[in-house]
């Protein structure tokens, strides 16, 4: 089974989505939406750009200090 995406309400009257992969595991969770619509938008956002999407690291991990 491929991964998948949870839409859940988060107490508030917004709404989330989470990337689940097929072993449970939460890769990844949206931002608080206002309305389900927007949610739904959110996730194809995201289902657009990932494919494509470099990363970019800006952590300091491997840095020596200045």
């Amino acid at each position: 089974m491929a991964g998948r995406f949870i839409i859940t309400e988060d107490g508030r009257g917004g709404y989330r989505f989470a990337l689940v992969a097929a072993n449970g595991q939460t890769l990844a969770v949206g931002e608080g939406f206002t309305s389900k619509a927007a949610c739904v938008n959110g996730i194809e956002t995201v289902r657009r750009s990932a494919p494509e999407a470099v990363v970019e690291d800006r952590s300091q991990a491997g840095q020596a200090p200045a």
